[in-house]
C-alpha cells in the first residue's frame, strides 16, 4: 500500500497464483470526477486531556497536525467538486486531531512522497489508505484503523470475458501500489512459470487512481486493481460503466503513518480507541458507506506480513 507497497492487496491470478500468499497492500490514489462529499454530518469531537498529554511539546505548542494524503483515492481521500480535500481518512484525521486537542491540516501529496515526508518531519501523520506491512514498519510506525482488501473491476458486462486469471490481460494500477509491485513480483513470474503470457508492461501504471478508472472505462485497459472501497466507489461514480470482478481478497488493515518510535503513535492509537468508544468512528465510516471495513481495536505495528 509507498511504495504503496500499496494500498490494498492484489487479486490472485486465478489457479496460477492459487498457492501464492499475496500480501499485496495497496495505497493508491485517484481523483474523483464530479463527486461531492455526503451530506451526513459527524458529531463534534471533544479533546481528551489524558490523550492530549501524550502529544509531544512541539506539536502541542503549534496546535496542529500536518497530515499527508494523496487526494485521489475516493472515497478515502479525494477532492470534491469545490476542490476541498474530503473523505473517510480526512474525517478521521480531523477527529483524531480534535481528540488530541489539535487541528488537522490535511495536505495533498503524491502517495509515494508521504512516508519520506513523515521521516523528514514534513508531515506528522500519513493518512492515505496505507496498508500496514512489515516493510513499512521497518521505517515508520503504523497505527491500525480500518480493514480493506484488493478488488478488481472490468467494463460493465465484462466484454473481454476476464476471469481471475490475469495472465496476458491489460491491467491498470496506480503507480507505487502493492498491486503494481505484485504484478511484477508475483503474478507475472507465476504466469511465466505456467507457460502463459505475462501482463504487458507489468501493468499499465498511472499516477492517479482516477486515471486508472478512466483507462478501463475507455477500453484502454481490460481490468483495474485497487482497494475494495475504491473499487466499490468507482463503480458507483461511473454510473454502471464498471462492474466488480470476483470477490474481495487478501484483507489487511490500514495504518496511520507516524514517525518511528514517536510518542505520537500511542497518542494516535489512544485517539482512535476513544473514537471507537464514543461512536464517532462508526459515524464517519457510515458517512462514506465503508462500514464493512470497521475494526474492533487499534494496534501499533501489528502487521503479519
Amino acid at each position: 500500500m509507498t511504495a504503496r507497497t500499496s494500498r490494498s492487496r492484489l487479486l490472485a491470478a486465478g489457479a496460477v497464483l492459487a498457492s501464492a500468499s499475496l500480501a499485496l497492500t495497496a495505497c493508491s490514489s485517484s481523483k474523483s470526477t464530479g463527486s461531492a462529499s455526503p451530506s451526513t454530518t459527524v458529531a463534534a469531537v471533544t479533546a481528551d486531556p489524558s490523550l492530549a498529554a501524550l502529544v509531544p511539546a512541539d506539536l502541542k505548542s503549534s496546535g496542529k497536525l500536518v497530515v499527508g494524503a494523496d487526494a485521489s483515492y475516493a472515497p478515502n481521500e479525494f477532492k470534491d467538486d469545490k476542490g476541498n480535500i474530503v473523505g473517510m481518512d480526512v474525517d478521521l484525521a480531523n477527529a483524531i486531531a480534535q481528540k488530541l486537542g489539535l487541528t488537522a491540516n490535511v495536505q495533498n501529496a503524491d502517495f509515494t512522497s508521504i512516508i519520506p515526508g513523515i521521516t523528514s518531519n514534513k508531515y506528522q501523520l500519513g493518512m492515505s489508505s496505507f496498508t500496514d506491512t512489515k516493510e513499512r514498519e521497518a521505517t515508520v510506525d503504523m497505527v491500525t484503523y480500518f480493514s480493506a482488501g484488493t478488488a478488481a473491476a472490468v467494463k460493465s458486462g465484462n466484454p473481454d470475458k476476464i476471469t481471475d486469471d490475469l495472465c496476458g490481460k491489460k491491467v491498470a494500477v496506480q503507480t507505487g501500489t502493492t498491486q503494481a509491485d505484485s504484478i511484477k513480483d508475483v503474478i507475472n513470474p507465476a504466469c511465466v512459470k505456467a507457460g502463459k503470457p505475462t501482463i504487458p508492461n507489468d501493468g499499465d501504471k498511472f499516477a492517479l487512481q482516477t486515471d486508472v478508472t478512466t483507462a478501463v472505462v475507455s477500453g484502454r485497459d481490460q481490468v483495474m486493481l485497487a482497494d475494495s472501497p475504491v473499487i466499490d466507489y468507482a463503480i458507483k461514480q461511473t454510473n454502471g460503466q464498471l462492474q466488480k470482478l470476483g470477490a474481495t481478497t487478501d484483507t489487511a488493515p490500514y495504518g496511520v503513518v507516524v514517525a518511528k518510535g514517536s510518542p505520537l503513535s500511542k497518542a494516535v492509537q489512544g485517539a482512535i480507541t476513544a473514537l471507537m468508544a464514543d461512536g464517532t468512528y462508526k459515524q464517519i465510516l457510515s458517512k462514506w458507506g465503508v462500514e464493512a471495513g470497521a475494526i474492533n481495536s487499534s494496534t501499533i505495528n501489528g502487521a503479519t506480513s
